[in-house]
């Protein structure tokens, strides 16, 4: 295989964006807003989208996603697969971390050592290898333990940190979320990218600059950034309206069109590649926060088809949603590798079907089941959960909702000390074979089924995607994921629900990189 370079254009697109700067030359500040805050500074602490998406600008990855989303040469500047399962990275040279210590081959390894550890929360980035060795100051191999082709992919969200650093700091591993624990890497940073850490109030407010040592080429007049967590919609949308805040983000459906028809601002929107499904635990003998004792319903296939068949997604799509959204029949969005659009098809919504599969399966007058939400990680999830309990209520499936914040509806997730749940999934390389491998297969070593947090196991499943991620030949990998995708469908593991939109709010005169994957690049960023 040819080793990956830097292509030509992307040096001229490079240059192209320097020279754009002239207009935008002024260092500004950016004052920007979510729903929800980082839980930690940490990253590898937590497989969460907008934690590992606020880090990666403070921290980087070998290889990364550019403008056009697609792979690009970061602390590797090119690698090469050599043999079928060894692959060398040489690593760029020159790169320091913020605190001034070099970056090298040696913080390569500690990050891999690091995120592989019992209490880490990103073990799926680094789980097909066998081995990471150091080849010189500027060379690394990673061994997969099977043939990978993907991995580069894989790794453009792992996140490198410092040896020295993190070893003084006692934080040479991460905290268990889980536990609520916390050590220096919680609250500080010392990474090698384009904006460093500058002050840190979980929940209040985080303060970025500009890294004046970034090795990268400035494609961003930012001189520091203000990040604000604004749980409130209304307050959100105000503090944008206002002049409070330049960027925020989710805008609220049913305030898309009068931000769009403010002359001061602009809604941007784009199909996300997250997937929002409803978990629900097929492993317990007896289920949680239920009626019933002894066994687990949701064990029934008959019960699981009848709660998805309960669900009205054209209302939620309609009336939650406001349009907002690509109701789902895969757990997989338009756009990831291995997407099939004929098997992304719902079951038909049918209560009466719902009820007589219910009877069928022995619960002619229902159960109660507990609904587990998040209420400020995903677009309208507590109305999606409001929605759903009432659909299944109203099939005899008396449906008791928790809805909190995400600092406490996660750590009860992970921990899977819940029945039904609703969570969103967005493939960490873009690929069939991690949602596979993170979501359904059985939970094992080295983070297999780490996210699968309703235990379910198939073992035809597991085999499948074992045969997906070794195999190279376009046409028989995809042949292996439909009829992967086929058998999910089939058992009902978890019940997919919609793809939503992305709606970012920002001052009009900003130019700014808006990904599928809903990062927030800094460094792409002009302000006038």
């Amino acid at each position: 295989m040819n080793p990956v370079r830097p292509p030509t254009l992307r040096r001229l697109a490079a240059t192209l964006a320097l020279a754009a700067l002239a207009p935008w030359a002024t260092a500004a500040t950016l004052r920007f807003a979510d729903q929800g805050d980082a839980m930690s500074m940490d990253p590898h602490s937590m497989q969460e989208s907008f934690q590992l998406s606020f880090l990666a600008n403070i921290y980087e990855p070998l290889v990364g996603r550019g403008r056009d989303f697609q792979l690009i040469p970061m602390l590797a500047t090119q690698w090469e697969q050599t043999a079928p399962t060894v692959w060398r990275f040489h690593l760029r040279r020159g790169v320091r971390f913020q605190d001034g210590t070099p970056f090298t081959a040696d913080d390569v390894l500690f990050s891999y050592e690091r995120t592989r550890s019992e209490p880490s929360d990103t073990k799926l980035y680094v789980a097909p290898l066998k081995e990471m060795r150091k080849i010189d100051a500027h060379t690394i191999e990673m061994v997969t333990r099977d043939p990978f082709p993907t991995l580069p992919d894989l790794i453009s969200g792992w996140l490198i940190m410092g040896k020295a650093w993190s070893e003084k700091n006692q934080s040479a591993v991460p905290t268990d979320v889980r536990k609520g624990k916390e050590n220096f890497a919680s609250l500080h940073a010392n990474g090698t990218g384009p904006f460093m850490l500058v002050s840190r109030q979980p929940g209040v407010r985080t303060v970025l600059k500009a890294s004046p040592t970034w090795w990268g080429q400035k494609e961003h007049n930012l001189d520091e950034v203000v990040f604000t967590p604004i749980a409130n919609d209304a307050t959100r949308v105000a503090a944008l309206v206002s002049g409070e805040v330049d960027l925020m983000e989710p805008v609220p459906l049913q305030d898309i069109q009068r931000l769009q028809s403010d002359p001061k601002l602009k809604v941007l929107q784009s199909p996300e590649l997250r997937t929002m499904y409803l978990g629900l635990d097929v492993g317990r003998d007896e289920l949680l926060f239920s009626s019933v004792k002894g066994k687990n319903p949701l064990k029934d296939l008959r019960v699981r088809r009848a709660l998805y068949q309960a669900i009205d997604i054209e209302t939620i799509r309609s009336k939650v949603m406001r349009g907002s959204a690509l109701p789902a029949g895969l757990p997989l969005a338009p756009g990831v590798r291995g997407h099939e659009a004929d098997l992304d098809k719902r079951l038909p919504y049918d209560p009466a079907a719902a009820r007589k599969l219910l009877a069928e399966a022995g619960y002619p007058e229902g159960f109660e089941l507990g609904l587990h939400c998040p209420t400020d990680r995903y677009v309208n999830d507590a109305e999606i959960c409001q929605a759903v309990s009432s659909m299944w209520t109203k099939v005899g499936v008396k449906t008791t909702l928790s809805a909190e914040t995400k600092s406490l509806y996660l750590p009860k997730a992970l921990k899977r000390e819940v029945s039904a749940f609703l969570l969103g999934w967005q493939p960490a390389s873009n690929d069939a074979h991690n949602t596979l491998w993170a979501l359904l297969n059985t939970p094992g070593k080295d983070g297999q089924g780490r996210f699968n947090l309703g235990s379910y196991s198939n073992p035809r499943l597991d085999e499948l995607t074992q045969q997906i991620g070794v195999e190279a030949d376009p046409a028989r990998r995809q042949a292996l994921m439909r009829t992967a995708l086929t058998l999910v469908n089939a058992e009902l593991p978890l019940l997919p629900l919609h793809t939503q939109n992305l709606a970012w709010g920002a001052r009009r005169a900003m130019d700014l990189v808006q990904p599928p994957d809903n990062s927030v690049p800094l460094r792409y960023i002009l302000m006038k």
